[in-house]
């Protein structure tokens, strides 16, 4: 580096280094819930949750400008409505350093099943019953078993493709019933289409072959279907993933081109003379030249994971 060049400014932090114990009286929600929230099961588990262990995640708050002690709530409402239910004057918060009230949940991955499953796990390993967990969530004993034995059956690779994403418990049944590397053809079917539900998995489950299955004997058409559309999903469902290998292939060659791309309109745009000029005779190329350059505006998701108490 030369004596010319300077070191790039540093970024400031989000939030302020030390959480803050507020008056509930002084934070100001951005939003009124809805008067059907408090009865919702939701609501229940974190209530539950509070009374039980105690706020797991502070709500995250911005100090109100031109408001001297005032502070805005960007994320936690249900948590700071339960707080005020219990009788409770002060809450602990994050204080961030920008309100961010329109993007913070954006920014946010809520918690996903399989994380759920290791999560109940770690408890049990540090000595906490399985019925205080299912006190804390407000849920039947039955489903901490249910998700405590999640991956049973499970191989490690389809469980590292779907440990970010929401998928219901019983899909996690249909897949126990294949062998492992159909498990991963599955997984990644899953997450072509973006569809996790039970009925679509038990389709793949239905579409595979018996020897891709765990217990043949126990396969079974599905109500309604003939053999001649079992052996036509049976076919789709191989050409499907046939296609996934191809784009998988060309994914990364073709989003590069993209970024590129997008980064040249970006620069077009920043020329005024020329923004007119299409503003005046080409309206509608502007308009999708300025969808391009917004659409690589937006930030990635992060890998944040929030607790049972995200709201």
């Amino acid at each position: 580096m030369t004596h010319m060049e300077k070191m790039p400014p540093p970024k400031s932090p989000g939030f302020e280094a030390n959480l803050r114990t507020i008056q509930i009286d002084a934070i100001l929600p951005v939003k009124q819930l809805p008067a059907t929230v408090p009865k919702s099961q939701k609501y229940g588990q974190i209530a539950a949750s509070i009374r039980e262990v105690g706020l797991i995640e502070p709500p995250v708050v911005a100090r109100a400008a031109g408001q001297e002690g005032s502070f805005i709530l960007l994320d936690g409402h249900v948590r700071l409505h339960v707080l005020k239910e219990m009788g409770e004057t002060t809450v602990t918060c994050l204080v961030a350093t920008d309100d961010e009230s329109f993007t913070y949940n954006k920014r946010i991955s809520r918690l996903a099943t399989i994380q759920e499953h290791k999560m109940i796990l770690r408890a049990v390993e540090r000595g906490v019953s399985e019925a205080r967990i299912a006190a804390a969530l407000n849920v039947n004993i039955a489903l901490i078993r249910q998700k405590r034995t999640l991956l049973n059956g499970i191989c490690p690779e389809a469980a590292e493709l779907l440990k970010a994403r929401h998928c219901p418990i019983n899909s996690f049944r249909a897949l126990r019933k294949m062998k492992p590397l159909r498990q991963i053809q599955a997984a990644e079917l899953m997450i072509a289409a973006n569809n996790y539900t039970v009925p679509y998995v038990e389709a793949i489950l239905a579409a595979s072959d018996v020897a891709d299955l765990v217990d043949p004997a126990a396969k079974k058409t599905p109500a309604g279907v003939t053999r001649e559309q079992a052996e036509r999903m049976k076919a789709e469902m191989a050409n499907l993933q046939k296609n996934i290998k191809l784009i998988e292939g060309t994914l990364g060659p073709d989003h590069l081109r993209l970024v590129v791309a997008g980064r040249y309109v970006e620069r077009l745009l920043q020329n005024d003379r020329l923004a007119r000029y299409l503003d005046k005779n080409h309206g509608e190329i502007l308009g999708e030249f300025r969808q391009i350059v917004a659409s690589l505006a937006q930030p990635a998701p992060t890998t944040e994971v929030r607790s049972s108490e995200a709201d």
